[in-house]
């Protein structure tokens, strides 16, 4: 494989990729900046505090102007302002907010019973024994004190307040200092319940956001081109059928292949796995360490075949036809994946190292797919969501982890706590590799049970990915080759029960390689 095709596919997936994420973000900031156009604030949850003292107070805010003293930099205030609603919980409650430098709010509340918003917070929803805080509850994260405050709304220390019955709503242009916000009963009285909203507007989102859209936008102009030019050079490289320029009429022929031996196989998917004789029993341990440097290229590797696989999909769609060398390059990347699981983390069936190529080699692991001379324009839209809904539950069932959530109550309050268990394929290999560990060997069986569970993953995302047609069928094709598609006819010769001329049929749970992989022809080539 040519470097030059690596590098422009390395090049084509940084720059889609971020491409991508700077796209999305601009789209969200203009989502954002639209939500707050004719002086609309963007907030949040509604939240429910609650004090056994005589206010609610927010730990000092310092807002530090940094640039915006410089000439052509506009102030804080002219970027950015909050927006703070409080409503009482109690009816009839008359509530104060209000929001002050830091160091007046501090001398106005000194010694005065308050308790911080940072430290408690209490919801209705959840009145339960160990909740932070409740009405008539001792609260111990409350400032001690013994002064009454005086009336809020008769203080001349706040830059914006509001005082009254029912929701309440100051809003702040942001400006240079350290300040603090104060939420009180109206009288002065304790305790304080309220629910309390913030919210913010930026004039900075329209801006941000536009340029983020138009640096997304050019990355993925320039970052798309490369990944298909480099993964089609990919493919070409590892595809000695790919059409070229001055092969002959051997090109065509190439490129719309008759009936072979491969099609005589239950499947044009053909996923191989041989069973090294000798494996190291502790080497498991650290193979899904060993690997992570084919995690970073597979990484790469699967951010272009998405993209590659839409771009073919488009060429399926108006031509029938799934692009040779595009086709080559997604089954590569089927066939790196493969090796890597088989000997990292889905089968654990060799300790040889594999190797960085899309190209088939003498690698115990192997994947394969017919290339089709024609695919079905319709087929395209509906089978790689819709028509492979059950075997992609299936394939979840397989490989997803098991997984269960809830609540419990401490003397701290409500704790979420989560369990995970691994899938079915990652049990039967867990137990196979403890089972190699102790005793040295792997179990034949249940090597051939994980060759089926994995030829079954790879035919659902070989037709998920486009590349055949054919249905992927509900059966779990044990053993370390596929089966034929029907029995092996005997070679002429004197009756089977004379033992001569008799080719006995393949047992799918022998592990030893057949002389395919000593250097003879493939068995679906015979």
């Amino acid at each position: 494989m040519k470097a030059g095709h690596w590098v422009l596919l390395v090049l084509g997936v940084l720059l889609t990729v971020l491409g991508l994420g700077a796209g999305i973000g601009g789209a969200v900031l203009a989502g954002a900046d639209a939500a707050q156009r004719e002086g609309r604030y963007l907030t949040g949850d509604t939240e429910r505090y609650q004090s056994t003292g005589y206010a609610l107070t927010t730990p000092s805010v310092v807002i530090d102007p940094g640039e915006a003293g410089m000439p052509g930099v506009p102030p804080v205030g002219e970027l950015a302002s909050v927006q703070v609603r409080a409503a009482p919980v109690v009816p009839d409650q008359e509530i104060f907010v209000g929001l002050a430098e830091a160091s007046d709010a501090s001398a106005y509340l000194q010694d005065v019973p308050q308790t911080s918003l940072g430290d408690v917070s209490w919801s209705a929803a959840d009145p339960r024994p160990g909740a932070l805080s409740r009405p008539g509850d001792d609260d111990e994260r409350t400032t001690a004190g013994t002064r009454v405050p005086e009336d809020p709304a008769a203080q001349d220390i706040w830059v914006a307040s509001a005082s009254g019955a029912g929701t309440q709503e100051i809003t702040f242009d942001l400006q240079p200092g350290q300040w603090s916000l104060v939420v009180m009963n109206a009288d002065a009285s304790r305790p304080v319940w309220v629910d309390l909203q913030a919210g913010a507007r930026t004039e900075l989102l329209g801006p941000v956001g536009t340029g983020l859209l138009i640096g997304g936008l050019t990355g993925l102009v320039l970052g798309i081109p490369l990944l298909l030019l480099g993964t089609r050079g990919l493919g070409r490289d590892i595809d000695p059928g790919a059409p070229r320029r001055g092969r002959g009429p051997g090109a065509a022929r190439a490129e719309h292949p008759g009936p072979s031996g491969a099609a005589a196989i239950g499947y044009p998917v053909r996923v191989s796995g041989f069973l090294d004789q000798r494996l190291s029993r502790g080497l498991w341990l650290v193979k899904w360490l060993l690997a992570i440097p084919h995690y970073i290229v597979l990484a790469l590797l699967w951010v272009a075949l998405v993209v590659t696989t839409i771009a073919a999909g488009l060429a399926v769609l108006f031509t029938g036809r799934y692009p040779r060398s595009w086709f080559a390059f997604s089954v590569g990347v089927l066939r790196w994946s493969w090796r890597v699981g088989f000997y990292a983390y889905s089968a654990l069936g060799t300790d040889r190292y594999p190797p960085f190529t899309l190209a088939t080699t003498d690698y115990p692991a192997d994947l394969d797919v017919a290339y089709p001379a024609r695919l079905s324009r319709g087929l395209v839209l509906v089978k790689w969501w819709l028509l492979a809904i059950p075997h992609l539950l299936i394939v979840g069932v397989l490989t997803s982890g098991t997984g269960t959530w809830g609540s419990e109550w401490d003397e701290s309050g409500r704790a979420t706590t989560t369990s995970w268990g691994p899938s079915l394929l990652g049990l039967l290999v867990l137990i196979a590799a403890v089972i190699l560990l102790f005793t040295g060997r792997y179990r034949h069986e249940l090597f051939a049970l994980i060759m089926g569970l994995n030829r079954w993953i790879y035919r659902v995302g070989a037709y998920v990915l486009l590349l055949r047609d054919e249905y992927p069928p509900f059966r779990l094709d044990q053993g370390p080759t596929e089966p034929p598609a029907h029995p092996v006819s005997p070679r002429p010769g004197p009756h089977p029960a004379s033992g001569a001329g008799h080719e006995p049929a393949p047992d799918p749970g022998r592990s030893e390689r057949p002389a395919s992989q000593r250097g003879n022809r493939p068995p679906w080539d015979a």
